[in-house]
């Protein structure tokens, strides 16, 4: 299972042909890995209501789950600000699978549509002791560029013991952060009148 999922990492890396691809979201293109994960998490769901029936033991109950946006809105990722190629890559390889599974649409960078919506991401990472803090903002803009809402957070993680700031941020911090900050556009968005 592990090296399978180092398998997937190392495919996608091999796409990026520039670091503008991994620094870029938008340049991410659907692919069949997304599919495969959400038909994998459904069958995992349908198992564990299966073998509960089957054994009279409750499951676990499934965390709560949003709707997935319906909206013909396209989300674009602008180049993002204050990350290193390291760090962007898994937050911009989670950005966008997690986006899609949540239904939300993406234009690429080479798209000739404006699109609906415009990301920009700022980053800043802390470190003190043996915990370093990634600190994120999102500024969401229309296609006219006015401003309508902004994500920010940030996520703690303890170091990976590679030094200060970026070299000791781990994958994991910047996945957590890619999937934090697309459920909250998704609640932006499924709230947000047209």
């Amino acid at each position: 299972m592990v090296a399978a999922g180092w398998l997937l990492v190392a495919a996608a890396l091999s796409a990026c042909t520039s670091a503008k691809d991994v620094l870029e979201p938008s340049a991410i293109a659907p692919t069949d890995q997304s599919t495969a994960l959400a038909q994998a998490e459904a069958t995992d769901t349908t198992a564990a209501a299966a073998l509960s029936a089957q054994t009279g033991l409750p499951t676990q109950p499934a965390p709560p789950q949003t709707a997935a946006i319906t909206s013909n809105i396209r989300v674009q990722f602008a180049p993002l600000v204050g990350t290193p190629v390291e760090a962007a890559t898994p937050l911009t390889e989670r950005l966008g699978a997690k986006a899609r599974a949540r239904g939300i649409k993406l234009a690429g960078s080479t798209d000739t549509t404006p699109p609906g919506i415009i990301m920009r991401g700022y980053f800043s990472a802390m470190t003190e002791g043996k915990d370093t803090t990634v600190v994120y903002v999102w500024d969401v803009y229309d296609s006219a560029g006015t401003r309508l809402h902004r994500i920010n957070g940030q996520q703690t993680a303890t170091s990976a013991g590679t030094g200060d700031g970026w070299p000791a941020v781990v994958p994991s911090t910047m996945q957590a952060i890619a999937d934090q900050t697309i459920d909250q556009l998704a609640t932006w968005m499924a709230a947000r009148p047209g």
